[in-house]
């Protein structure tokens, strides 16, 4: 936390109760079903998006009407839709807001209506709102200007009723509320120098001094902050060696990134890679990634891709390879064989020389019998 004054001070909160309606909406109906609208009895100057009894409406659109229009109908048929009463819906809302560490919250309807045990605190929903932007799908709901609800019939086109996204290009949200109990609220954030800041503004007057003390705080936090461009698009980060062929294949940032970094913070990249890569391989492959951390936490990730397309190696390079990475069992191997050589030749040197003696001794005998033969012949 930046700044506050009263940050954990419980107030009524109006419409921005809302957000833990979208909340477990998000977290346990899909968006593209379809429910059907429940009647809905409003009482005059309650915020509608002016769904009629059992008209059938997507998740994404009751979504739409809830955050852009603050539709206090549409905040109705998603608590029947998730928990099948408002009563059950409700218990889950304060369940939810106990997990979550929500201690200054609690909930007595899901709409925001005036209404003891209904409150929450700045700290709260700042909180809140930061879970809630790391969804993407409620991060594009709540950064809409407009929006088509196309599951209606006819399709009807919702603006929204958060003017600071009129007021400031680079506002991103998020939710209004305002009742005569809690005054007018926003939740604000933005996106400034690479860094998304929440403001909470609760009980102003009026709808130009809640839009004016947002515009404050969000430009205070935002003057803390320097732009730092720790990756540029096309950056080499690692080179891994090329499998069989040699040679090296350049990594590079597939997207350049800038993060908000205050004087004292840490900024560092961690880099994971192959070591080794092989063909056949296209250039932009995905090949590892680049993580920014600012003082330890993450901010980004990239990933990093081939820089050029590899081939796929020959059987002749491959064989080459495996000679010059195993050296010392080929050469055991090439000892192995030429001993089991020389014991062949040995053999059959042996062999030879038993054969020659047989053949002389053949030779000797024959010639012995000769002799006596004659020297028999002889006395006759």
């Amino acid at each position: 936390m930046l700044a506050g004054r009263g940050a954990a001070v419980r107030h009524p909160v109006a419409s921005t109760t809302k957000l833990m309606t979208a909340y477990l909406a998000l977290k346990e109906l899909p968006l593209r079903r379809r429910v059907r609208a429940d009647p809905y009895a409003a009482i005059p100057g309650e915020s509608l998006l002016g769904l009629s009894a059992g008209e059938p409406i997507s998740v994404r659109d009751l979504l739409l009407g809830l955050i852009l229009r603050s539709g206090n109908d549409a905040a109705d048929t998603l608590a029947d839709a998730v928990a099948g009463s408002e009563a059950g819906f409700v218990t889950e809302m304060n369940l939810r807001a106990a997990a979550l560490g929500l201690a200054d919250t609690h909930y007595s309807n899901p709409i925001g209506l005036d209404e003891p045990g209904n409150y929450s605190s700045a700290r709260d929903l700042a909180a809140l709102t930061r879970r809630l932007l790391e969804i993407p799908a409620f991060a594009r709901i709540a950064d809409a200007r407009r929006a088509r609800l196309r599951s209606l019939r006819p399709a009807q086109t919702v603006i929204t009723r958060n003017t600071l996204l009129l007021r400031a290009p680079w506002a991103t949200g998020v939710k209004t509320g305002h009742t005569l109990g809690a005054g007018y609220v926003l939740v604000g954030s933005g996106t400034r120098k690479g860094v998304e800041l929440i403001s909470v503004v609760l009980g102003a007057s009026s709808e130009a001094e809640r839009d004016l003390e947002t515009l404050a705080l969000l430009d205070y936090g935002f003057s803390l902050y320097q732009r730092r461009r720790p990756l540029r698009a096309g950056e080499q980060l690692a080179a891994a060696e090329i499998r069989y062929t040699g040679g090296e294949l350049p990594l590079l940032a597939a997207r350049g990134v800038s993060v908000g970094v205050r004087r004292g913070q840490q900024l560092t990249v961690k880099v994971s890679a192959p070591d080794q890569v092989e063909g056949p391989l296209r250039r932009g492959r995905p090949l590892g990634t680049a993580t920014i951390y600012v003082d330890g936490r993450r901010a980004a990730v990239v990933r990093l891709v081939a820089s050029r397309s590899l081939s796929e190696a020959s059987a002749l390079e491959k064989a080459r390879s495996f000679v010059e990475d195993h050296p010392i069992p080929l050469a055991l191997g090439a000892f192995v064989i030429l001993i089991a050589a020389a014991l062949l030749r040995r053999k059959r040197d042996r062999s030879k020389e038993g054969e020659e003696v047989m053949r002389l001794r053949r030779e000797e005998r024959r010639s012995i019998r000769e002799r006596r033969r004659e020297r028999v012949g002889g006395r006759r």
